[in-house]
């Protein structure tokens, strides 16, 4: 299934039944612009006004005083442990990961569904789709990343010009400051009158390597933030990606407090830097006169463990890993507010096009969320399901949450209102076997609406303890030499 998600096609006849959308909308409305600003491996809980006091994030506080925060809002799983390309192909189709057909000949892409609705699509940035998709997408790209991960000062740039890549290039500066100057620049210069923008900034930040600036990880180590909650020194079992791998191998086994803590402030590190970048856009939307008609949407493809259930990347199906934040602001929205609702990153699709007056191609899994910030509905749905390549599924409401091993035969169980660290597994509880039983039938009635033919249970499961017994780990091509001294070398 990678390989699809990949590459997306044109199909012109679906793409101009958005255009017709656009134009049946009244012409003298001034639409908004949108502004997507995507970060890379953000946990949810790594934004100081959503209760973290322990990180910096002053330019996110602000957009979320100004804006409506969605506390709820998940990466539908994945069909590998490169998580970062599914999701992205989901925020970008509006559909899930099992919706992915193998040629991908129907799909239409979002900033496509803008431009036949009139606007002018922009993007700077990771593109973990494929060049054709991105030149297909975007006429106009700068400063691209076509590549999942490097590190932050050796980037491979391109840009999209003339229905082609060009000027392939290396970085000059860090990740986040060469995306936030590209969006800068086209904030800047968009003069085009009645054309409205739509300007996509992917950052590669806070993604490994954790290498932050050296005064944001230094800021850090004097002032330790604490280690999560469940934090343990090793997983209790093996889902199937404990050390096969990249991400899980980025730290000693058994996990220490030192290391993990360490880590953990390179990470704080690169979100506060990254958060600087942030500001820098937003004061250039605020100079360039287009602030008061723009919709800015904050969010990140998923969220990380970094210590939790002993785990260090987001190859689960925990909350620290499928969580991750969005915030939105802009004309209509109400200011200094939040739902709980379950929202999943595919929704924006339908969003933007909500907000930007573009028929939306049919077929999309997500629902508009104006709904919520306008107080039309307290809710979208009632559960959230979130499956995991063939590995894992989980399903979860407002109290309870089960996930579900086939390969292993392992399930877990738990009260999110009494243990939101999910450190108590209640699944061998007879008291809960009615949850038990409720909440996998819910799971199975998931699967049937969203196509996914996973048996939740296997006829050999396969051990599920985990040894680390000779296990030599090797630092991945990407890692500074500093990292890899820090981590790899010293005992």
């Amino acid at each position: 299934m990678r390989g699809p998600l990949l590459r997306f096609v044109c199909v012109v006849t679906v793409l101009s039944g958005a255009a017709s959308g656009a134009s049946a909308a009244d012409p003298k409305a001034a639409r908004p612009n949108v502004l997507l600003l995507f970060a890379d491996d953000q946990r949810a809980d790594t934004i100081a006004a959503w209760g973290n006091p322990h990180i910096k994030t002053p330019n996110l506080d602000k957009l979320v005083a100004s804006g409506f925060s969605f506390r709820n809002n998940y990466c539908f799983g994945s069909n590998s442990g490169a998580v970062c390309v599914p999701s992205r192909a989901m925020l970008m189709s509006g559909r899930t990961w099992l919706d992915v057909k193998p040629n991908f000949d129907s799909t239409p892409v979002l900033p496509e569904v803008l431009r036949a609705a009139g606007y002018a699509t922009f993007a700077t940035g990771k593109w973990h789709n494929g060049e054709p998709a991105c030149v297909r997408a975007f006429p106009d790209a700068r400063s691209v990343f076509f590549g999942g991960m490097d590190d932050h000062t050796k980037l491979a740039l391109a840009d999209v010009t003339g229905g082609k890549v060009a000027n392939r290039r290396a970085a000059k500066k860090f990740s986040s400051e060469e995306f936030a100057d590209a969006a800068i620049d086209f904030l800047s210069g968009h003069k085009e009158a009645g054309k409205p923008f739509f300007c996509y900034v992917a950052f590669t930040a806070p993604h490994d390597p954790r290498n932050p600036p050296e005064k944001y990880r230094e800021m850090y180590y004097k002032a330790r933030p604490p280690l999560p909650a469940n934090f343990r020194p090793l997983p209790a079992f093996d889902n199937g990606f404990t050390k096969d791998v990249r991400d899980e191998n980025l730290a000693v086994y058994p996990r220490t407090k030192e290391a993990v803590g360490d880590q953990l402030c390179e990470y704080y590190g690169l979100i506060t830097h990254l958060d600087e970048q942030v500001g820098r856009v937003l004061g250039a939307l605020e100079a360039s006169g287009h602030a008061k008609n723009t919709v800015v949407v904050y969010t990140a493809d998923h969220g990380l463990a970094l210590g939790s259930h002993g785990l260090l990347g987001k190859q689960s199906l925990y909350e620290h890993s499928m969580r991750c934040p969005l915030v939105v602001a802009g004309p209509g929205v109400p200011a200094g507010r939040s739902t709980d609702a379950f929202t999943y990153l595919f929704d924006l699709f339908p969003t933007v096009c909500d907000v930007a007056g573009a028929k939306p191609p049919a077929g999309l899994a997500g629902e508009s969320l104006r709904p919520l910030w306008a107080g039309d509905k307290p809710r979208l749905r009632d559960s959230v399901f979130l499956p995991f390549s063939g590995l894992m599924r989980s399903v979860r409401d407002e109290r309870w949450k089960l996930i579900v091993y086939p390969p292993i035969d392992h399930r877990e169980l738990f009260d999110l209102k009494d243990d939101p660290d999910e450190t108590r597994n209640l699944v061998a509880d007879p008291k809960h076997a009615a949850e038990v039983e409720r909440l996998t039938a819910l799971m199975k009635g998931w699967q049937k609406k969203v196509g996914d033919a996973q048996p939740l249970t296997v006829e050999k499961p396969r051990p599920k303890d985990v040894s680390f017994d000779g296990f030599e780990r090797k630092p991945d091509k990407w890692q500074p030499p500093w990292i890899v001294e820090k981590y790899f070398k010293k005992p």
